[in-house]
């Protein structure tokens, strides 16, 4: 008996209680609301939430990995170049292997691709004009040109270095023989003639009012530096009339850096990650322009909720037109892409809140649904009791 004085859970006899239709309303009403809450609890505890957290790098990233894919409207590929510089202004590795690589492919003048797509001869742009000035002067008159009948060296085949190749290396196009010779400094300029590859290399005379994809997928330094779209070394100055100072002239009104960049990347891809660039187009009018963008680059790690994880990069961007006239000493067209990494590191984490806390939640919305309208009920049932005990008294 002393036990059954702590009962709260006091039940009322059948015989007391009084239905009413309010009452059953009342009722599907408690039922309809207490599904519906908990339908909505249920889905903001299961729901996978990121958390983003920012702190200072410790350590230095290894690496930092890079794909784009620009096309360069008004630019053939035969007087392109692709080259990254570190902040001294050294040339720095692309670290072209297996899994890096640079490809140009030439755009008639429809946009549409032309022929098989080609590797990029690194360690070949020119940013200086004193540079342009010494590779006109230097061109030989008499360059031979090359058809668009030319039959194209298949990949498969291993081509000939010409004693300038490391052993097992296959220089398959021009570019790789040139690449070959510069590393141990020899000069090509009086055997282009008697090399196979070179022969089958169309001329910018060939390409005239072409354009030029370029896609890549490199790993540069994390020191910072920039990526550069520049003039050739090879822009066939020798084939060209007239003095040395209207080929200069000539050099920077063919080089239009009007561009689009169907694709940016730094590391890779994460739910959620932004490109703010993909897609972006840039008409320039002016001829003699310096397209340049800056990267700040931040470290990401993105963490899923079965423990897995990406290391990548998010950036932000800026950008800028540079008129760079001739003769001006302040370089030449081109379109750059400068980076910097930065120190502060963010962290993504994939979060749920889980059973404990939806549990909690369902405990609270039944018992706070029923409480309230059980109030309700009461205040309800005690005037409808008061109104007809005062009919009844009238």
């Amino acid at each position: 008996e002393s036990l059954k004085l702590l009962d709260g859970q006091r039940s009322v006899s059948k015989e007391f209680r009084v239905r009413t239709v309010y009452g059953a309303l009342l009722s599907v009403t408690t039922l309809a609301l207490i599904a519906y809450l908990v339908y909505i609890e249920f889905n903001f505890n299961f729901k996978t939430e990121v958390v983003e957290k920012v702190h200072v790098n410790a350590t230095t990233p290894a690496g930092l990995e890079i794909e784009f894919d620009v096309t360069l409207h008004k630019v053939p590929c035969a007087i392109l170049a692709v080259d990254a510089n570190d902040p001294t202004n050294q040339r720095q590795s692309l670290h072209l292997d297996q899994k890096h690589h640079v490809w140009k492919h030439r755009l008639d003048r429809r946009g549409r691709l032309v022929g098989p797509k080609s590797k990029v001869e690194l360690g070949s742009s020119l940013l200086d004009e004193q540079i342009l000035l010494e590779s006109i002067q230097n061109a030989t008159q008499d360059e031979s040109e090359i058809t668009l009948e030319d039959i194209h060296l298949r990949e498969s085949f291993c081509g000939s270095c010409y004693g300038a190749g490391d052993e097992d290396e296959c220089c398959n196009t021009c570019d790789d023989v040139k690449r070959a010779y510069q590393r141990k400094g020899w000069s090509l300029k009086n055997e282009v003639d008697s090399i196979e590859q070179c022969k089958n290399q169309l001329t910018a005379k060939d390409e005239e009012g072409e354009g030029c994809n370029v896609h890549a997928k490199i790993a540069l330094s994390t020191g910072g530096g920039e990526l550069h779209l520049a003039p050739s070394r090879g822009l066939d100055h020798g084939s060209q009339t007239g003095t040395i100072m209207d080929v200069f002239l000539r050099t920077f009104e063919a080089f239009n850096v009007s561009h689009t960049i169907q694709k940016m990347r730094f590391g890779p891809e994460f739910p959620g990650s932004i490109h703010q660039l993909d897609n972006a187009k840039r008409h320039i009018e002016d001829s003699y322009g310096m397209y340049q963008y800056y990267f700040q680059i931040v470290p990401t790690t993105y963490k899923y909720l079965d423990g897995r994880t990406i290391q990548t990069y998010q950036f932000s961007v800026t950008e800028h037109m540079r008129h760079v006239s001739p003769g001006s000493g302040r370089g030449l067209p081109g379109v750059f892409f400068f980076y910097e990494v930065s120190a502060l590191h963010v962290i993504i984490e994939e979060s749920r809140r889980g059973w404990i806390s939806f549990f909690t939640s369902v405990a609270a919305i039944v018992g706070g649904v029923v409480t309230v309208l059980g109030m309700v009920d009461q205040a309800l049932y005690s005037k409808m009791s008061s109104r007809k005990h005062t009919g009844l008294m009238r």
